[in-house]
């Protein structure tokens, strides 16, 4: 019997999980929860570094005995240490806005395509490269560790850094499996600035005797693991404030192909590669629910669920990935000028706006899975959709007519499970990710989907496309 306690963190909560694996079956239950609500300092937004220490502490105090301990997180945020071991400052937000003229600056020493040639990684402002270059105390930093570094460096006094998460940061080559000298001399980062290189399921050190162990830090890798299948021919959907849609292939793809359709090269935690598309997730869901609430009406994802269904099909859509959806707050009014400026009706109700968001997520599902099974010359016979966003029964249903293949939903809480499975692995418990694999197969509840896609999807599909082209 083991009992393991794992971290999953996003980017607007954060939970403890605690796992106890009998030999067969991985029992599990959240034993603590809490908002991770940004804090602005000196005008930008940043994560708050010491409540979310305090959380930590607090889970382990309710975990009791466990054999180790675990941490997964979103991806491309970093702390900088000065030479004392001290966070020089609260770990900047992705969603600050000091990165918006990131890339520009970028492209001028090193073309985007150069980029991708070197690194895999779809490009995007956020990442950890482009928010260096924007990051005032970089040339007094000793030490650079992602988020989920961070937090078991904060446990351990353990400097490491998982693969990953160091795969997520444009910064590392994808092919060689370390860091990329091109971009870092380029952009004039000293290697020296990251800690040694740990792969996945290794324990990084120690905290009160109890092992603390590197799982896959980036919680899509985590979700990964989890996934219930051992069959070649599916692809996956990570979902939650982010959608990460992809498969997994034996080396990366970076191609101009792949370049064109901005998809992107991470490290799995079974040293395979995951192709995959980083696409705005049910953040928008949740930015409207906010924004309601601000304006006097809370009302329930349910009930958000129930007005979409009620409203008319294909009405509008906007690209969720478009930058005017990036920044929090005004979500209503940024939708209803996305509409007006791309010349379509303009929804009325809230109804109709949710409609417009969850249609447009699986327009975009679709034409991501598109571009992946073109690139990766593989067809794919099943999506799996994992994490929260499997608890939408809409949001499923809709990715299964919009895809045109079955879609099982489930598990939900497939990056915790990931991250047990890998401590498990640490730990000898479980031999590798495919017995894990087997063990979540037998054992976790999913639901599956198959509607059939209409010629009312397909010419939708095809005014989608035209409307964010």
């Amino acid at each position: 019997m083991r009992t393991v306690l794992a971290f999953d963190f996003g980017a607007s909560s954060g939970r403890a999980i605690k796992g106890v694996f009998d030999g067969k079956s991985i029992k599990y239950s959240e034993i603590h929860r809490f908002e991770n609500i940004p804090k602005i300092v000196d005008g930008h937004v940043c994560h708050n570094v010491d409540m979310i220490l305090n959380e930590i502490k607090t889970a382990i105090k309710k975990a009791g005995k466990v054999d180790s301990i675990a941490f997964d997180t979103w991806g491309v945020d970093y702390a900088l240490l000065d030479k004392d071991g001290n966070v020089i400052h609260e770990p900047y937000h992705y969603r600050d806005s000091r990165t918006a003229n990131a890339l520009e600056i970028a492209f001028a020493k090193m073309p985007a395509e150069a980029i991708f040639a070197e690194t895999g990684n779809q490009i995007m402002n956020i990442n950890t490269l482009f928010q260096l270059l924007c990051d005032k105390d970089l040339n007094n930093a000793d030490k650079l560790l992602f988020m989920p570094d961070l937090f078991a460096y904060l446990l351990t006094g353990e400097k490491v850094c998982e693969i990953t998460i160091a795969s997520t940061s444009q910064m590392f080559d994808m092919i060689k499996g370390e860091w990329s000298k091109k971009v870092l001399d380029t952009f004039g980062i000293k290697k020296e600035l990251f800690p040694a290189l740990k792969k996945s399921a290794t324990i990084n050190g120690y905290y009160n005797g109890v092992p603390v162990i590197s799982v896959a830090g980036h919680d899509t890798q985590c979700a990964v693991v989890a996934m219930p299948t051992q069959t070649k021919n599916v692809a996956f959907l990570s979902c939650g404030t982010w959608s990460l849609m992809g498969c997994e292939v034996d080396t990366p793809i970076i191609t101009k192909e792949s370049t064109e359709c901005d998809l992107s090269n991470e490290m799995g935690a079974n040293g395979k590669i995951n192709f995959l598309k980083n696409i705005s997730g049910l953040w928008l869901i949740q930015q409207l629910r906010q924004d309601l609430k601000k304006n006097g009406m809370s009302l329930s994802y349910d009930e958000l669920e129930g007005m979409a269904r009620a409203s008319e099909q294909f009405r509008c859509f906007i690209d969720p990935d478009a930058s005017d959806f990036s920044a929090h707050g005004d979500l209503i009014d940024k939708i209803k000028a996305y509409c007006k400026k791309t010349n379509q009706p303009v929804p009325l109700t809230i109804g109709q706006i949710v409609r417009c968001i969850y249609e447009s997520l699986v327009m975009k599902y679709r034409l991501a899975l598109e571009q992946i099974s073109a690139c990766a010359q593989k067809s794919f016979e099943v999506l799996h959709l994992m994490g929260g966003g499997s608890k939408d029964g809409f949001l499923c249903e809709l990715a299964s007519e919009s895809i045109g293949i079955p879609v099982i939903a489930g598990p939900v809480e497939a990056t915790a499970l990931g991250n047990i499975i890998l401590q498990l692995i640490a730990l000898g418990e479980i031999n590798d990710v495919d017995e894990g694999r087997k063990i979540i197969a037998e054992t976790e509840k999913v639901t599956r989907f198959s509607k059939k896609r209409t010629t009312e999807w397909d010419v939708a599909y095809k005014r989608f496309c035209e409307i964010i082209s």
